[in-house]
């Protein structure tokens, strides 16, 4: 007889279902919020607090080098802990670094609490694509494009306040305020293990069956343990492909992040229209975010968008390089169209996997591997326009990374799956 734990898995009911799409939602509403609350304040804190371009680079990078470590380390924790309870770890640790920044003394302070923020939201990148392939299955493009979309709300509405908060209540109360709904993300997972512990839950019922069956689960994760998946994730060219996309898109999008409102300044532009600019690059996204999921179920190989993206990110570097205050507005719209790559990325790391534990490791390769190479975008943009005292090397490295993505793009979008070429 099989018992192993794919055999007594059970459907999850839908009071159950309901609280994990709460807490995918509010969670996936978090995942950027340490970032793009802060950077249209960069240039009012290196005031406040004496620092300048080089720190300015330092704090850019921070988001990428946390998901990049966390997109390694989460897999591991979520193995012993379990999802739930690591969704629940996650929005704690943001919660509390995006309080703490609110008191932060000095920069440095500062950076050690957006890290500690940052930490919970690289959790969360990793564990909310197997949440949504554990609970969803059968919603897998649905859901994927609900908390894709969400996630992207999430990015446009703290850069859209952060200078108005500022102006309005100060600078503390801009970036401490997010806080509050990161701990509101927490409350869904207390539910959920409440659930759990009462024997109302998936967990709680296929651990119960799993003893009735004479099974002894060995953690509080089974799908993800490491015996269920023998192939090595670094030898698929379907992992490299989705790491060299994923990770360049996040290395525009956080070198863009970080100094597009500087690059506005510089034109003549003010701190409030850098600001309203980064709120419209994220909208963009946010277009893509709603269209891309459900695209990519549809189409066996979707290498055409992302020429399209890359398409797009050409038109809109010329444009800010070369007449940057002509039309802000078409410019950074072209250049919201090119991250279309990243929400076409998480799709694809459920639709190229069989199975939970591949979508998992999978998940944790790309995040880890590609967060670990976007770090050197807001960096090296900072410092080679440092060096060069222009924007024009700094846009010429981005397009060689543009060169990267899509020899990565083409390796990804191939119909074939992870389990199948590891």
């Amino acid at each position: 007889m099989d018992v192993s734990p794919a055999a007594v898995a059970v459907r999850p009911r839908w009071r159950e279902r309901a609280l994990v799409l709460a807490g995918i939602v509010l969670s996936a509403f978090n995942l950027r919020t340490a970032v793009t609350s802060l950077t249209p304040l960069l240039d009012q804190l290196g005031r406040e607090f004496g620092f300048g371009p080089t720190m300015t680079g330092v704090f850019g990078m921070a988001p990428t080098a946390a998901f990049a470590l966390f997109g390694v380390a989460t897999p591991g924790i979520a193995h012993r802990l379990g999802l739930e309870r690591t969704a629940l770890l996650a929005m704690a640790l943001a919660a509390a670094g995006l309080l703490a920044r609110a008191f932060a003394g000095d920069a440095h302070a500062l950076l050690a609490a957006s890290a500690l923020a940052l930490s919970g939201m690289g959790m969360g990148n990793v564990v909310l694509p197997p949440l949504v392939k554990r609970y969803f299955a059968d919603r897998v493009g649905t859901v994927s494009t609900l908390y894709i979309a969400v996630l992207q709300v999430g990015t446009i509405l703290p850069a859209l306040f952060a200078v108005p908060l500022a102006h309005a209540a100060g600078w503390r109360t801009s970036l401490g305020a997010w806080s509050l709904v990161a701990a509101a993300a927490a409350l869904p997972w207390l539910g959920v293990l409440w659930m759990e512990r009462r024997g109302r839950s998936r967990q709680a019922r296929t651990l119960a069956r799993l003893h009735d069956a004479a099974v002894a689960p060995h953690d509080e994760a089974p799908e993800l343990a490491r015996a269920e998946t023998p192939g090595k994730v670094w030898r698929s060219p379907v992992a490299w492909g989705l790491m060299l996309m994923f990770g360049n898109t996040s290395l525009v999008t956080y070198s863009m992040f970080t100094w597009l409102p500087k690059l506005l300044i510089e034109a003549g532009g003010s701190a409030a229209l850098g600001g309203a600019m980064v709120a419209l690059f994220s909208t963009l996204g946010l277009v893509s975010a709603l269209l891309l999921p459900a695209l990519a179920v549809r189409i066996a190989n979707p290498f055409p968008i992302v020429l399209g993206c890359v398409a797009a990110y050409l038109v809109a570097f010329a444009g800010l390089l070369w007449a940057p205050m002509d039309a802000p507005m078409l410019w950074v719209a072209l250049l919201g169209l090119g991250p279309s790559t990243f929400p076409l990325s998480l799709t694809l790391i459920n639709l190229r996997t069989r199975t939970q534990a591949g979508s998992s490791r999978l998940s944790g390769f790309v995040q880890g591997a590609g967060y670990a190479l976007s770090c050197l975008g807001p960096l090296l943009f900072g410092w080679l326009h440092e060096r060069s005292g222009g924007w024009g090397w700094p846009f010429a490295f981005l397009l060689l990374c543009l060169v990267a993505l899509t020899v990565g793009g083409r390796m990804a979008c191939r119909p074939r799956l992870l389990e199948d070429t590891w």
